[in-house]
């Protein structure tokens, strides 16, 4: 099949379905893949590793802003370089991804490394959770090269329209990781650090296959260094692109430092609960998120035909199929809240907190794909600012100031709530941008036809 006929010409339904389908189940595999960690540490019963393991969520978040800021903004300037068939910025962007990735990943290890202790301290590591944090913090440190740059690659591949080679990457990682973490976490003995180091051999397993993809089966796009380069608009152009999703990342890390800053004042019970329910919650998100992110490409090729009608009618209909994937799954999760919990952890206290989070954190699960689309929408066509303002709606002005203002007023109980009272704020808010956003992708569509 030719990539104009998926992005420009099939049924609109069945063109979602091939793109979305694949970068569902990608998504899912990778919240199985962060679930994995937490949950077979959990089987150790030791409430400190779990409550270890929440406190460095917030390093896997930052590397996850940097995957998606190259990802997300590598896909949508790729895509809007396939519909304007220039080859050559294809192979440019492709190749600047993954060096870029590469540098940033060093660059972070280095910080990790050298500043470990105090910036454990910022996230909250006490006496009793830091020799476990250290000891995930370190062998997660090294891998940051292999994790950056396998995320990004996911995003730049699927541009191709190859969703199912992307899908399949992100099942090698998820699948190794699986399978090893008992055997380094409970097999060696090694705990939360053998998490760690499961979930960094199959992320170096599936940078290899990435490469590989890039060398042997890739028709559009090429790593190799000669295609490397940051002038011409490419580092601009991804960077702006996928600056709305990295920020959003970033503020999604600092706003999870607050929380868990917050929490520990409470014990470390609650602070083990929420990154448990962190961890659960995502598969709520990221399936939406994953609908969104597939149909990217198309929102990108078809700006760059010039093609308003279709580009439209893709957006309406991925917010719908949103929707009621949002309306099924929250549901789902509601009745079955508490054995969700326990699937991680037996620990009565941890489970007793960890059902009353969830529950909070389900209110906002129906609608949260809508953003997501508006999102990727705007980074389709180079439009960051609009994006970037959805993103700093949601982590940022909203909800940290309103977790410190919840904790003072209501205590713990009006923390938890935080979020999900966010989510909502920058639903309606966003209503009222929607006009903006229309205007915004009009004049940009009347550009390009």
């Amino acid at each position: 099949m030719q990539e104009n006929e998926l992005m420009g010409s099939m049924k609109v339904s069945k063109a979602v379905a091939k793109m979305a389908i694949p970068s569902v189940i990608s998504s899912l595999v990778t919240v199985v893949y962060n679930m994995a960690d937490t949950f077979f540490v959990g089987q150790t019963g030791d409430p400190l590793q779990v409550a270890a393991v929440s406190l460095t969520n917030p390093i896997f978040i930052l590397f996850m802003a940097f995957a998606n800021m190259f990802g997300m903004g590598g896909s949508a300037a790729a895509s809007i370089a396939m519909g304007e068939k220039d080859d050559k910025r294809m192979k440019n962007v492709s190749a600047f991804v993954t060096y870029a990735s590469l540098i940033v990943g060093i660059a972070l290890c280095v910080i990790l490394m050298v500043g470990m202790r105090p910036i454990l301290g910022v996230f909250g590591a006490n006496e009793q959770t830091y020799a476990f944090a250290q000891g995930y913090t370190f062998h997660i440190a090294y891998g940051a090269p292999f994790i950056i740059w396998s995320a990004a690659a996911s995003f730049v591949v699927r541009a191709e329209g190859a969703s199912r080679e992307a899908m399949i990457g992100s099942m090698i990682g998820t699948i190794l990781n699986i399978t090893l973490d008992p055997l380094f976490i409970s097999g060696f003995g090694m705990g939360a650090a053998g998490a760690a180091i499961a979930t960094t051999i199959g992320n170096v397993c599936a940078s290899a296959y990435y490469l590989w993809y890039f060398v042997k089966k890739s028709k559009a796009f090429s790593i190799h260094f000669k295609y490397f380069t940051c002038k011409n608009c490419v580092l601009s152009s991804v960077c702006m692109m996928g600056f709305p999703t990295a920020i959003f990342s970033m503020l999604m890390s600092v706003s999870t430092i607050v929380l868990n800053q917050i929490l520990v004042a409470y014990g470390n019970a609650p602070v083990a609960a929420i990154g448990i329910v962190f961890k659960a919650n995502m598969f709520i998100t990221f399936l939406q998120m994953g609908i969104a992110n597939g149909v990217q490409p198309l929102f990108g090729y078809n700006y760059g035909a010039g093609n308003w009608e279709r580009f439209v009618t893709v957006e309406r209909y991925t917010k719908k199929c949103c929707l009621i994937v949002g309306i099924l799954a929250t549901a789902l999760f509601f009745v079955l809240r508490e054995p969700i919990i326990r699937l991680f952890i037996d620990d009565q206290e941890v489970v007793a907190y960890g059902v009353q989070m969830l529950s909070a954190y389900m209110i906002s699960g129906p609608v949260i794909g809508i953003l997501f689309v508006n999102m990727n929408c705007m980074q389709s066509i180079g439009k960051a600012l609009p994006a970037t303002v959805l993103s700093v709606m949601r982590q940022g002005l909203l909800l940290i100031p309103l977790l410190y203002l919840l904790n003072a007023v209501l205590g713990l109980q009006g923390v938890i709530y935080g979020q999900a009272l966010t989510d909502y704020a920058a639903v309606r808010t966003g209503k009222g941008r929607d006009i903006m956003r229309s205007m915004v992708l009009w004049r940009s569509m009347r550009q390009k036809i």
